[in-house]
């Protein structure tokens, strides 16, 4: 790999930006490519498909052969609220690769003892995601039903891009949410990122089903980023 193609990789890994690297392998040339840069035709169709996948490998066009290798990085789930629904979460997150990290500041609740699969952090969120920040490669499900805990992290997370924003709550709730929200500033566009009721409609009713619910539709919302 051409020095300069190293550099730019691992500053994209250290910034936690996805890249990936294609490299004609008839001339030996390569290139970073950073997702959402656009690229024509059946190579740029490609490069989106190796994207969303995080798979690499071999691919014609044309006359041509390109080697893709996509470099993603690894996706955290960041849950608000040390609840029933966050201990049945944590193993199935563990299951399907992702980091977790559970956020509360009721001490009572965010303990090791209760999170075996996760990093807990007895704090208000706002205080956490000060040093460690949300990005377009972190979930976010805010599950206390508190608007005093809830809130802030769910602006931080709208502000910072992420590619899943789950909220637990009825209808009736989240219309309440919708307005305090928009006093914060956010505007509609970025309020409807929000996946509210929670999940997906799968008719759950146990924390544990309603855990099923969420991390099938964070997979899904991951699987399909920048898809409409």
């Amino acid at each position: 790999m051409d020095p300069l193609t190293l550099k730019k990789l691992n500053q994209h890994r250290a910034d936690r930006r996805a890249a990936l690297v294609v490299t004609n392998l008839g001339d030996g040339r390569d290139r970073v490519i950073e997702e959402g840069d656009p690229v024509e035709g059946d190579l740029g169709e490609a490069i989106t498909k190796a994207f969303l996948t995080g798979k690499s490998g071999l691919v014609e066009i044309g006359d041509s052969q390109f080697f893709l290798n996509a470099y993603l990085p690894p996706p955290r789930l960041v849950v608000i609220g040390a609840v029933h629904i966050s201990q049945a979460l944590a193993p199935i997150a563990a299951i399907a690769g992702y980091d977790l990290e559970v956020i509360d500041p009721r001490t009572a609740f965010a303990t090791p003892e209760r999170f075996e699969h996760a990093q807990v952090f007895a704090e208000w969120p706002e205080d956490v995601l000060k040093t460690r920040p949300l990005d377009a490669y972190c979930a976010v499900a805010a599950v206390t039903h508190d608007p005093k805990i809830d809130d802030a992290a769910l602006v931080a997370a709208l502000n910072a891009g992420c590619f899943y924003v789950g909220a637990l709550g009825s209808r009736k709730t989240h219309a309440k949410r919708v307005a305090r929200l928009k006093q914060s500033g956010l505007d509609e566009t970025q309020i409807d990122q929000i996946r509210a009721p929670i999940g997906l409609n799968i008719g759950a009713a146990t924390p544990a089903e309603i855990a099923v619910a969420i991390m099938a539709q964070i997979v899904e919302a991951f699987r399909n980023r920048g898809v409409s």
